[in-house]
């Protein structure tokens, strides 16, 4: 089993590919550099399975297909290539995808704490905005009942903040439900 050196400054994609499958823990690699994410949260992982039950129920059956937390978002900023670990991702299409990785995502979730809350709003809110085929980014907050969600519109990228009793649409997926749904078995307010 490969394992990912610690002491290399920078991995070639093919090298941290090759290696990632074989690691215990999940990294991300930004443009050679790999950073090893730290687990989660019960109430982020509460979250997570929510969404997974929700994405597989209203996707069942048809062109567009969720995947969780373990496939990674492909993108190419300039001369770089990054890999991400959303939370969730769809995909419509077969177009794009590798054996672990997607790099023509629809919709992209990221589920929000304070230690992650810089990242996903600033580093990788910038980086999957570029993506052409993205047409929602969707930003989960964990502590409380709210959902952040991008839409892209031919005007640019229109915000929305969504509470307790609103539903979240995503038109060009299809896919809808309550905003509650996501905070089954979780006490948040």
């Amino acid at each position: 089993m490969p394992a990912i050196p610690h002491c290399q400054p920078w991995l070639s994609v093919e090298e941290f590919l090759a290696a990632e499958t074989g690691y215990k823990v999940k990294h991300e690699y930004l443009g050679g550099i790999i950073y090893a994410m730290a687990g989660a949260s019960l109430p982020h992982n509460t979250i997570g399975a929510n969404l997974a039950g929700i994405l597989y129920a209203c996707l069942r059956g048809r062109r567009c297909q969720p995947f969780g937390s373990d496939m990674k978002a492909r993108l190419s900023l300039g001369s770089n290539t990054y890999f991400y670990y959303p939370d969730a991702m769809i995909v419509c299409g077969q177009a794009g995808l590798g054996t672990s990785w997607c790099e023509r995502p629809s919709v992209i979730f990221e589920i929000i704490s304070e230690s992650t809350r810089s990242i996903d709003e600033r580093e990788k809110r910038i980086a999957y905005l570029s993506l052409p085929s993205l047409d929602a980014y969707v930003r989960i907050e964990q502590d409380r009942l709210e959902v952040t969600i991008e839409h892209r519109d031919p005007a640019g990228w229109r915000r929305e903040v969504l509470g307790e009793g609103d539903m979240i649409r995503l038109a060009t997926v299809e896919v809808e439900f309550p905003v509650a749904a996501l905070y089954e078995r979780l006490a948040v307010n």
